[in-house]
């Protein structure tokens, strides 16, 4: 298992994901995060575990595209990011820690 410093994991996983896909997939004791475009898998699930203290099952990982953005007369894109779909094992409590009044 690969080990990394406390303090990287929070620069790894940005933020949950709640959309409808999402939340169809949390029933399916799938989870979704942004992650740094840079992370690769073994160090989204190192720090998945590390965080939350679950055993991850598998990982599926979108480069999604970048979307236009127009400031007045200038165009530019909005920043570049990665979308992880994180597969627990069967009772891992990850629901309780990401949303406590669930």
């Amino acid at each position: 298992m690969l080990k990394l410093d406390e303090r990287d994991l929070v620069d790894i996983v940005k933020c949950p994901v709640v959309t409808e896909k999402a939340t169809r997939l949390m029933e399916l004791n799938q989870f979704t995060f942004d992650v740094d475009p840079r992370a690769t898998k073994p160090m989204i699930k190192a720090a998945i575990e590390q965080l939350f203290d679950v055993k991850v099952t598998g990982i599926s990982t979108l480069n999604l595209p970048r979307k236009k953005k127009r400031v007045g007369r200038f165009m530019g894109f909005k920043a570049k990011y990665k979308r992880a779909i994180v597969s627990l094992e069967d009772g891992e409590p990850i629901r309780k820690t990401l949303f406590p009044d669930v």
